[in-house]
């Protein structure tokens, strides 16, 4: 995405230009020294990276389609560059994106294919980074990255062989790059991460200090096992300025024939070597790599190959003290690793990213929260229909195979980021759409066969309602009776709160033993709320589920005429609230909510977590950023990246000091205070009789925006909480990540941009801290988070936009919504208060929660009670005994014959006096519906054997020795040892139980 990226890319160029001249020239070629055994090595990086969508759609994209939107064919991309390779022995390329890449294999004839096969074996066409796609690192989970990278490496190795394994990883395109991310790659087998995007004050920085490469050690908890040889790429992944040899650029060809006008051979290679030798004097060795391609770059593949040829061919003959050639990245790290050199360590991340100094890339962190929301759903229904389909052979003609590849899709760095044009987000989600039509069916059919007792009877089929949230499920409303299969992904037993939507006050619920279970009926005040659409509920069934590891319990809710003390779901009160009443309280046997009677907003908290209870004032408020357009200081305005507030202070939204509380409901399940904040924003605060957390749905929508004025939704928490100047946030769902305001660990950061510049991912969490308390926030999707004052933690949760950013997608941030009017969007935090030696686990247990909710569905298939019980498996669990406390089950999914297996340690290294200790899991008997035959231990991305590996090791100016130990290879006795914070990964062959 070179090209969107217009105006930062002239300034960028203004200030190379501006500093250069032939005498800095000169000087630079001096320092070098060059002689016979010094030359400086050019390696000329032949490639192309194609967006998995943008500006058009994936498949447009593949086929040269929709061409006035934007001239790209990735088709015509490989066809060419196969045959330019098939030419010329001494010509390579370096390939991404798999997703398209499976498209166009498809399509080739035997001879093509044993042609492609002979360049990868020869290493000329060379598979770099290898994902599905190449994903984004803000607004990902760790869960998907790791799927959609499995995804595309598994096609590799299928069809390639463990040869064309790749080995490195290539960012060159997302905007910032996060410390999980980093780790991730390590622990996948890659040697070394190249990264295109960085601040450009560090950038300026680390040009100076010649701190371009350096050694990025990214988790704190492992360490060195996952350090990674990192480089930031000179011109991005362009190539210098004036030779881009495509068929869409301007730059001028290499004309070499003197005989004829326009000869340019001599000027064009002085030019050349100017631009090298002002890249070579950032970096350190005598090696240097030239990006030579762009956005869809290739698709006359002969137009790059013979102007390259012949500034190879000129360069050699005129600068015997260079090396030029044709090279990918694996060959460039090999010459930097053969320097033998001592590298700087970097332990924090590349965030935030910014091109000017008041183009801060933060809006993405937020842009589209519904289409985020879609996406970390998907990503809990996928793990399940993968689940299912290892613990009920798959009987039906779905699978898990088109969800994980519009997840692999959906992981692209303008997909998830929101930041593609509106109708390419509509195709995002309709894929994702399809794929979770096959994972419900693949669902409906495992719970059925599961569920049913005799092999002989038939399956019940089993409904999901997508529209649940909103009130709406046909079968709960229009059935007399009905059963509730809840599934649980997590391989620890627990209990959640489940809601449905009913039409009747009077219902019993009866649980898995046949008895009825303690339940609670809310009313339902639709008119009070912007969701309001026909065929709404006027009720909702609310009890807790108690749920086994890795499997479900059912419930069976039948509408009685009257209540029953012993039988019934109890009726909610529902209490109307008077400004002259006292303070609204909530309150269970953990926290203690008080809302004050003056303002209606949440005024303190209580915890009794801990060894003493200890109540903190904490306020909480909804506001908006007046969105910039530009202004005098700078034309930049707030867009689909970019998040610029025209003032640094927020406006609350609440037109007055009062909030309207609109409805307060009290049950012996869980109590609810209804708050409306204006028309567009309402929330319902809830506590359960067992929480210990406190839940905060918020709606928002539709954005008004008859004032022309875009608006940046924000939820803002005060507390008494005296964090001098710290918080923080997670990296990608996995280790936090410490923040300082107006702080950078590397750079000294100027502050032109006070609100944005203080903006971080939030993906799963985001807390400040003093010695007593902490206060954290959970979300359900990636946000943009900031501590701008201590004491203060703000989630930017919707925005509305009215001005396009200038970074190509060309169109403003302004979603239209079902209704035409605006998007509205629904969400919810958690919040946690309690002593920061208790905090780490409520936020690794409810985290886990959030990412992998109940699979909830539904059944009228059982004429009664009776029957139901007689021909029900009502519970189930696929283990013999739940996980550790501080293990996940992170992956359990067919994988040809086999099982992929992926378990890890959930807490970070002294995050928890017991938890962060290292456990041992035993595999031996564990599930119950297969035997586990033989193990072997792979990679994260399980593409290779671990024995397979040999990491390049590297000197570091931190220690004296930074070998790296290895763990065992083989779980010996199928006992797993994990050290705080691991994933180990394993392929499992196995016999299945009748």
């Amino acid at each position: 995405m070179a090209c969107k990226r217009f105006l930062a890319s002239v300034l960028c160029w203004m200030a190379i230009f501006a500093c250069f001249n032939l005498v800095q020239c000169d000087q630079l070629e001096k320092q070098w020294k060059f002689d016979a055994n010094n030359k400086l090595n050019i390696h000329l990086v032949s490639h192309t990276h194609n967006d998995v969508g943008w500006l058009k759609t994936l498949d447009q994209y593949y086929y040269g389609a929709k061409d006035k939107v934007a001239h790209a064919g990735v088709q015509y991309i490989l066809d060419t560059v196969v045959q330019e390779l098939m030419a010329d022995p001494s010509k390579k390329f370096i390939y991404v994106e798999i997703a398209f890449f499976t498209r166009w294999w498809r399509e080739q004839d035997k001879k093509t294919r044993e042609n492609v096969k002979m360049l990868v074996k020869q290493g000329r066409l060379e598979f770099i980074n290898g994902g599905w796609s190449m994903n984004d690192e803000a607004a990902t989970h760790y869960n998907a990255i790791i799927d959609q990278m499995t995804l595309g490496l598994k096609f590799i190795r299928d069809t390639f062989g463990d040869a064309a394994r790749p080995t490195i990883a290539w960012h060159i395109d997302p905007f910032g790059h996060s410390a999980a991310q980093a780790s991730l790659f390590a622990q996948m087998g890659f040697n070394a991460f190249f990264l295109g995007r960085i601040d450009h004050d560090d950038k300026s920085a680390r040009l100076s200090k010649k701190e371009m490469e350096m050694i990025w050690r990214a988790s704190q908890s492992l360490g060195k096992k996952t350090q990674l040889f990192t480089g930031v790429l000179y011109n991005r992944y362009s190539p210098p300025p004036g030779f881009c040899f495509d068929q869409g650029c301007n730059d001028p060809p290499i004309q070499d024939d003197k005989n004829l006008r326009g000869y340019n051979a001599d000027e064009r290679v002085k030019t050349f070597m100017e631009l090298v030798m002002m890249q070579a004097s950032g970096y350190r060795t005598n090696n240097i790599m030239i990006t030579m391609g762009n956005d869809f770059n290739y698709e006359n593949a002969r137009h790059w190959f013979k102007n390259l040829d012949k500034l190879i061919k000129h360069v050699k003959n005129t600068h015997k003290n260079v090396n030029i050639f044709y090279s990918t990245p694996s060959v460039y790290l090999k010459a930097v690793h053969a320097a033998n050199l001592t590298w700087q360590v970097k332990t924090d991340d590349f965030f935030p990213y910014s091109d000017c100094n008041h183009c801060y890339w933060t809006g993405y962190f937020t842009s589209r929260p519904g289409y985020k929301g879609y996406v970390r759903d998907s990503n809990s229904i996928l793990q399940v229909c993968k689940q299912l389909e290892v613990i009920s052979k798959s009987t039906g003609n779905s699978s898990s195979e088109a969800l994980t590849r519009a997840m692999g899709v959906a992981q692209h760095h303008d997909s998830v980021t929101g930041t593609a044009k509106q109708l390419v987000d509509f195709d995002y989600a309709s894929r994702l759409a399809d794929g979770r039509k096959e994972c419900k069916n693949v669902i409906s059919d495992a719970i059925g066969n599961l569920a049913k007792k005799s092999s002989s009877n038939k399956a019940a089929t089993y409904v999901y309602c997508d529209y649940r949230n909103i009130s709406i499920c046909s079968i709960t409303q229009k059935s007399k009776s009905f059963t509730i299969n809840v599934y649980n992904p997590i391989a620890r037993s627990m209990s959640s709160t489940i809601y449905l939507p009913i039409s009747a006050s009077h219902v019993t619920v009866i649980g898995p033993n046949g008895k009825p279970i303690h339940a609670q009926v809310n009313k339902n005040m639709h008119y009070k709320s912007q969701m309001q659409y026909p065929g709404q509920a006027p009720y909702t069934l609310v009890f807790e589920a108690t749920l086994p590891a890795l499997g479900y319990s059912e419930f069976y809710v039948k509408t009685i005429k009257s209540p029953s003390f012993y039988s019934s779901a109890e009726l909610a009160k529902t209490i109307k609230f008077d400004l002259s009443n006292k303070d609204i309280v909530m309150e269970n046997k953990y926290l203690k909510l008080t809302f004050s009677n003056a303002t209606g907003r949440l005024k303190s908290i209580t915890t009794k977590i801990g060894k003493q209870s200890k109540t903190m004032d904490v306020d909480q408020d909804f506001l908006w950023y007046n969105a910039s357009k530009g202004n005098d200081e700078s034309s930049q305005a707030s867009g689909a990246y970019i998040f610029r507030p025209a003032v640094m202070d927020p406006i609350p939204i609440a037109s007055s000091d009062k909030v309207e509380i609109t409805q307060i409901t009290k049950g012996s399940v869980i109590q609810e205070v209804h708050q409306k904040f204006s028309p567009w924003v309402t929330q319902v605060v809830r506590l359960q009789e067992n929480w210990k957390f406190a839940e905060f749905e918020y709606t928002v929508g539709s954005i008004p925006i008859g004032d022309r004025l875009g608006k940046e939704i924000i939820s803002r928490f005060t507390s008494q909480i005296k964090s001098a100047g710290l918080y923080y946030t997670d990296a990608n769902g996995r280790e936090m990540q410490k923040r300082k305001r107006n702080y950078r660990p590397t750079w000294k950061l100027r502050s032109t941009e006070p609100a944005s510049q203080n903006y971080y991912p939030v993906n799963s969490r985001m807390y400040i801290k003093d010695n007593s308390m902490q206060l954290t926030v959970l979300t359900d999707r990636s946000q943009g988070g900031a501590s701008l004052k201590d004491g203060q933690m703000e989630l930017m949760v919707h925005r509305r936009l009215l001005y396009d950013d200038a970074r190509g997608v060309g169109e403003p941030l302004n979603e239209k919504g079902v209704t035409g009017k605006g998007l509205i969007i629904r969400g919810v935090h958690y919040l946690t208060l309690a002593p920061p030696s208790d905090s780490a686990k409520l936020h690794r247990e409810q985290g886990e929660a959030l990412l992998l909710r109940p699979y909830v569905s539904f059944s009228n298939s059982y004429s009664s009670l009776q029957s139901w019980m007689s021909n029900s498996n009502a519970q189930m669990s696929a283990i013999t005994k739940g996980l550790p406390e501080n293990v996940h089950l992170l992956t359990l999914q067919r994988f040809d014959n086999n099982i992929l297996l992926r378990l890890e340690h959930q807490f970070a290294v002294k995050e928890d006096s017991k938890l962060s200790k290292p456990v041992t899991v035993s595999l031996k008997n564990l599930f119950k519906s297969f035997n586990i035959t033989s193990i072997s231990e792979v990679t994260l991305s399980a593409n290779a054997e671990i024995g397979q590996l040999k990491p390049l090791q590297w000197k570091t100016h931190d220690t004296s020795s930074d070998k790296l130990n290895l763990e065992k290879v083989i779980a010996e006795n199928l006992n797993i040892d994990l050290k705080a914070m691991q994933i180990r990964t394993f392929n499992v062959t196995f016999t299945r139980y009748n």
